[in-house]
C-alpha cells in the first residue's frame, strides 16, 4: 500500500458486495447483481473442462485446510455407476469464526448457484447443506432461497439441462463442534452419532451412503459463480500466486470495528486494523489468532505477515478459517487458553484416547495454574500432554486443542510462571476483559469461546 492509497482500496467485495442492499437474500436481488450468469456459462462447459478451469484458477478451500477445490472435485471417480453427492459444510463452529453464517443470511443464492455448478462438474444429482441448527433465522432464509431456486427452475427435474435433475436438501445439525470434521458430518447426515471415520477410504471414494462424495465449505462453493462469470484471470488478479482470489476475514475481539472484511488473500492484519480503527482506544495488541482458536496464536511482531496459506504457515501457524481474534494487554493468556481448552474437552467426541483423556487433564492442570495452585513442573507437563495429543488423535480436533498450548508457551511462558510464583493471576480482574464485563462491546470473551 502506498502512502496516498486509502486502506479501503485493499478490500475486494464480491460475496459481500450487496449485503447491505434491501432484501439482499432474495432471488430478484441476486439476479440484479449478475446472479446465475456464471451458471449459464458453466452448464455450457464439459464437466471435466469445468473442473480443469476451477483447478487452473487456483481456488483453495476456504474451510481451513486450503486444499485446492478443483483437485477435490477431480478425485471423484467417473463411470462407476454410483450416485455422486455434494455436501456443503455449513456447520460453522470454530471459536472466533463468523463468515459462512452472515454469507448465508445475506446472500444464500451465491451458495445455491455454486452448488449447481459443482454438481454439474462432479456429475451429481443430489446435494446437501449441513447447517448448524442453532442459527434458525439462517435456516429459514436458506429454505426460502432453495424454494425460490426450485420455483425458478434452477433446481428440479431439468436443473442441469437435457433432463438432468438436481435436488438440494437442507439439513440442520444438532450443534456438535465435531460435526465440522467432514467424516463426522457425513455420519451425522446419515443419522448416526457424529464421530470421525477412519481413512482410507476417503469421502471421494466412499463418502455419504458409501458413494463418492465431495465435501466443501460454504465460502469455497459460493466463490465459484463469480470465478466462472468473470474468469480465472480476473480471479488470479487478486491474492498471491499460490493463494489467489478474494476471501472473508472475520475480525473480532478488542478492535474498534469488528466485522467481516472481504479482501484479497495476502493482506496483513496491520492493514485490516488500519481499516477497522485499530485496537480499542488506549490499548495495544498482545496476541491474536489467524484462523480461530485451533490455530497457533501470533503476537504483535507478526502484524505484517501476509494472511495467505504460505505466509501464515511460514511463521508456524495456519490461516484456517481466517478468524482474526485480537486480544489486548488486559487479557490473561492463561485464562484465554484455559477457556479454549475447556471448549475442546467439552466438544471431544471421545472416540480416541489422546483427545478424550488429554484434553480432560489439560483442563485440570490449566485451572490449577490459573488459580496459582500448580507447580513449575506442571508447565512442562501440559506441554508433554499436548505433545501426546498432537498428531496422534483420530481427527484434527486434538491438534487444534494442542495449538494454543504450544504457541502460548512459546510466546508467554513467563506469564504461566507468574501465575505459579505469584499464587494466582497477575492481572487485575477489574481490568481484564477475559475475567469480567467492563462495559465494552467486546468484553466477557469467555462467552464467545
Amino acid at each position: 500500500m502506498t502512502a496516498t492509497e486509502s486502506p479501503e482500496k485493499l478490500l475486494s467485495p464480491v460475496l459481500s458486495s450487496f449485503w447491505d442492499a434491501p432484501d439482499s437474500w432474495t432471488l430478484e436481488t441476486y439476479r440484479r447483481h449478475e446472479g446465475y450468469e456464471g451458471l449459464a456459462k458453466a452448464l455450457a462447459m464439459d464437466p471435466d473442462a469445468l473442473i480443469a478451469y476451477v483447478k487452473d484458477a487456483g481456488l483453495r478451500g476456504r474451510g481451513g485446510a486450503g486444499f485446492p477445490t478443483g483437485m477435490k472435485w477431480q478425485f471423484i471417480p467417473q463411470g462407476d455407476n454410483k450416485p455422486h453427492y455434494l455436501v456443503v459444510n455449513a456447520d460453522e463452529s470454530e471459536p472466533g469464526t463468523c463468515k459462512d453464517i452472515p454469507l448465508l443470511f445475506a446472500n444464500p443464492h451465491s451458495l445455491i448457484e455454486g452448488m449447481i455448478i459443482a454438481c454439474h462438474a462432479i456429475r451429481s444429482s443430489h446435494a446437501f447443506i449441513y447447517l448448524r441448527g442453532e442459527v434458525v433465522p439462517v435456516l429459514r432464509r436458506l429454505h426460502e432461497a432453495v424454494r425460490e431456486a426450485y420455483e425458478a427452475g434452477y433446481l428440479g427435474p431439468d436443473a442441469l439441462g437435457s433432463g438432468k435433475p438436481l435436488d438440494i436438501t437442507v439439513h440442520a445439525g444438532a450443534g456438535a463442534y465435531i460435526c465440522g470434521e467432514e467424516t463426522a458430518l457425513l455420519d451425522s447426515l446419515e443419522g448416526r452419532r457424529g464421530q470421525p471415520r477412519l481413512r482410507p477410504p476417503f469421502p471421494a471414494v466412499a463418502g455419504l451412503y458409501a458413494c463418492p462424495t465431495v465435501v466443501n465449505n460454504v465460502e469455497s462453493i459460493a466463490s465459484v459463480p463469480a470465478l466462472i462469470n468473470k474468469g480465472k484471470d480476473w480471479f488470479r488478479s487478486m491474492g498471491t500466486e499460490k493463494s489467489p482470489g478474494f476471501t472473508l476475514y472475520s475480525l473480532s475481539g478488542h478492535v474498534t470495528t469488528p466485522g467481516q472484511y472481504e479482501a484479497p488473500l495476502g493482506i496483513t492484519l496491520r492493514q485490516l486494523l488500519d481499516m477497522s480503527g485499530g485496537m480499542r482506544s488506549g490499548h495495544r495488541l498482545k496476541f491474536w489468532t489467524p484462523g480461530g482458536s485451533s490455530t497457533p496464536m501470533l503476537t504483535e511482531e507478526h502484524l505484517d505477515v501476509p494472511l495467505d496459506y504460505e505466509g501464515v504457515g511460514g511463521v508456524g501457524s495456519m490461516l484456517g478459517t481466517k478468524a482474526l481474534q485480537c486480544f489486548d494487554e488486559t487479557t490473561c493468556v492463561v485464562r484465554a487458553v484455559t477457556r479454549w481448552t475447556e471448549f475442546y474437552a467439552h466438544e471431544s467426541c471421545g472416540k480416541c484416547t489422546p483427545c478424550r483423556e488429554g484434553t480432560y487433564w489439560l483442563v485440570q492442570l490449566l485451572r490449577d495454574i490459573e488459580a496459582g495452585k500448580a507447580e513449575m513442573a506442571d508447565i512442562d507437563k501440559i506441554d508433554d500432554i499436548a505433545d501426546n495429543i498432537n498428531g496422534k488423535s483420530f481427527c484434527a480436533l486434538g491438534d487444534g486443542a494442542a495449538s494454543p498450548i504450544f504457541s502460548s508457551l512459546k510466546y508467554f511462558r513467563e506469564e504461566y510462571e507468574q501465575h505459579i510464583t505469584g499464587r494466582g493471576c497477575p492481572f487485575d480482574p477489574a481490568k481484564s476483559t477475559v475475567w469480567a464485563d467492563n462495559g465494552s462491546d467486546n468484553a466477557h470473551l469467555e462467552v464467545n469461546a
